[in-house]
Parts: structure tokens; C-alpha cells; sequence
């Protein structure tokens, strides 16, 4: 326990005095580090840092947990958004035996297709294709028993045509695994670093966001669930719009309302089930999606939930998220993990 008494003071003192310098709701720089990477995810609410799964895309946003298991484990996700929009994640595990240490290598791409660019007469100069992507290694170790930590070194970068910036950022997490009674406690702090070029000579703050996670499966059911809790260090995180808060919310000393309003839109909650061992069925709920896309005096129907499907097979595991966004509006992920050490024959890692 010596390690980790001295790893969590660390990482909750940088994450504090980060805070006051980090933005949210669409103030800070590199936003899409916050859009879900792969389908379990998804289905997760959008954040999750516990679950219980040996699927290496969630450790993508928590590196403790990437375990040995996953070593030699790829993954592939294919999004598909409105306006041509496309999304393209990759990641695959390694451990490494003498160092008893695992590692994972990931890219998360987005495309925005193509934008007539034009000056400010008007006047078309061509086109140019916007696009963002971060590239990331990811390192994990194991201490005692029950304990695990990792990190994860990111390079960002955003492109829109004459305009573009990239930087780099860390992300610490710990990790807590009771096998015995099927319970795992994730804590990351995301997203800490800087801008090496910036868009307008101008530095933009990173989307810092601090999380607390717990997963419990229950023994004698095929049930599995998680809370998740993000965004810990700053306690309002509505969109700054003093005009439209004041008219939906009231007055902000004297509304209970809003008080909870604010608590809850910091909480994503989800279920999992399963059938037998090979199929895995998944629901979440994302109260600051719902909030924040609701339409007034509208039907919103499932705005903020998310529905998964998964088959888990020996050599690959095959999942299909759809999350909605607004009432008629949603989008699909499609995702295939492959243990590749199973085709190849070769169960161990290189030494």
C-alpha cells in the first residue's frame, strides 16, 4: 500500500491545481477527447472507469484498466455520424514479461468530410478537410493483490484547413479489483497538458475532467452495475448561459431545483445483463446529455440513453451501441475485438 498512498495524493493534488485553469461546456481545446471511443462504452452512458470487462477499448480512458489478459488483444471501431462525419478508433495490448508491465498503443480518428473554404469577400479558394485525432501509449502495473495504476501519454492534434493545433497531455489512474466479490473501483484523472502549436497564438485551456467510478456484479444474477461520477472537481458544469439558466432554473440561491440539477448532472449510471456466457446486453443513462439537449415545451423521448448489444466468443468479441442524443436523433457504433494470440498460436508474450 506504500506505492498507492503515495500515487493518490499525487494525483488529487495535480488534478486540483489544475482545475482552476481547465474549462468546460465548450470553452476548452480538443473537445473531442470527451466523444466515446468504442461501443461498451457507449452503451456505459459515455463514461465508465470501472467496468468489469476484459475489453481493452475501456482502458483507453483509464490505462489501470489495461490488464496481461489483453495482451495481443485489437480493436476496431467504425462510427458513423450525421453530415458525413466519421469516427475511426484503433487499439491493441502488449504485455511485457520481464517488465511485468502492460502496454496498448491507440488512435482515435475523426473526419468531417469536406468544407468549401472561401475568404472573407466570399470567394472560393478550394477545399480542405477538417480533422481531429489523438494518438496515445498507455502503460499499466499491478501492485499486491487487488491494486493496479497506469498512464497514458497523448498527442492531439486538430486540423481545419488554414487553422490548426496540437498538443500533449497525461492521464493518470488507479484501479481497485475485489474478484472475490465482483467488485471493481475506478479513479482518473484525464486530460492534463498543454498546447505545443495553438490556433490563433493563444493559449486554450485542455478539457480536464477528474472521475470516480464503481462497478458491482452480482453473484447469483447476470447482473452488472455501474456509477460513474465525472467532472468531480468542478461542481457546476451547465453550459454558462446566465440568461437561460436564470429563466429555466430560477432564482440560483433559492431554487432546490437547481441544486440538484447541478449535483446530477455530474452522474452517469448503467446496467448490463447477460445471457449465458456469449451475449451481453447493455443500458446507460447520461443525465448531462439529457439536460443539455432537451428541448423545451418538446418531446424528448429517450434523449440521453444508450442501448448495447455484445457477442463474446472465444477469439472475438462483437458489439453494436446506439446512443441518443435528441428525440429521432442517434447515432451507431459498430466494434470487433480480435485475441490475436489465439489465431497465431502463440499464448504468451514476448520476453
Amino acid at each position: 500500500m506504500h506505492k498507492i498512498r503515495k500515487i493518490l495524493p499525487c494525483l488529487i493534488l495535480t488534478a486540483v491545481l489544475r482545475a482552476d485553469a481547465q474549462t468546460i461546456g465548450g470553452d476548452a481545446v480538443f473537445n473531442f477527447l470527451n466523444q466515446s471511443n468504442s461501443p461498451q462504452l457507449s452503451a456505459l452512458g459515455g463514461v465508465n472507469i470501472s467496468n468489469l470487462s476484459n475489453d481493452i477499448t475501456l482502458s483507453f480512458n483509464n490505462p489501470a484498466m489495461l490488464r496481461k489478459e489483453m495482451h495481443s488483444q485489437m480493436a476496431a471501431v467504425f462510427n458513423i455520424f450525421y453530415a458525413d462525419i466519421k469516427n475511426i478508433h484503433g487499439m491493441i495490448g502488449y504485455h511485457h514479461q520481464k517488465l511485468n508491465t502492460n502496454f496498448s498503443f491507440g488512435v482515435n480518428y475523426f473526419a468531417y468530410g469536406s468544407t468549401t473554404q472561401t475568404d472573407a469577400s466570399g470567394n472560393t479558394l478550394g477545399q480542405f478537410h477538417p480533422n481531429d485525432y489523438v494518438v496515445q501509449l498507455s502503460a499499466s502495473r499491478q501492485y499486491l493483490e487487488r491494486w493496479f495504476y497506469g498512464a497514458t501519454l497523448k498527442f492531439i492534434s486538430s486540423n481545419y484547413g488554414q487553422f490548426s493545433s496540437n498538443g500533449i497531455a497525461l492521464d493518470f489512474g488507479l484501479n481497485y479489483y475485489d474478484s472475490s466479490a465482483l467488485l471493481q473501483i475506478g479513479f482518473v484523472a484525464k486530460n492534463m497538458g498543454f498546447q505545443l502549436k495553438k490556433y490563433s497564438g493563444t493559449a486554450e485551456d485542455m478539457p480536464f475532467d477528474l472521475q470516480f467510478g464503481i462497478t458491482k456484479r452480482l453473484a447469483k444474477a447476470p447482473l452488472q452495475f455501474s456509477f460513474e461520477a465525472h467532472h468531480l472537481h468542478q461542481f457546476d458544469i451547465r453550459y454558462n448561459d446566465t440568461t437561460f439558466n436564470n429563466d429555466v432554473y430560477g432564482d440560483p440561491g433559492n431554487s432546490q431545483g437547481y441544486f440538484f440539477d447541478k449535483l446530477f448532472r455530474h452522474f452517469v449510471w448503467a446496467v448490463q445483463a447477460y445471457i449465458g456466457e456469449k451475449v451481453e446486453l447493455s443500458l446507460g443513462y447520461n443525465f448531462l446529455r439529457r439536460a443539455e439537449l432537451q428541448i423545451e415545451n418538446a418531446p424528448n423521448g429517450l434523449t440521453g440513453f444508450s442501448f448495447g448489444a455484445g457477442v463474446l466468443l472465444n477469439r472475438m468479441q462483437i458489439r453494436y451501441t446506439r446512443s441518443l442524443y435528441q428525440n429521432n436523433t442517434a447515432y451507431n457504433q459498430f466494434g470487433l475485438n480480435l485475441q490475436m494470440n489465439r489465431y497465431f498460436g502463440s499464448n504468451k508474450a514476448k520476453q
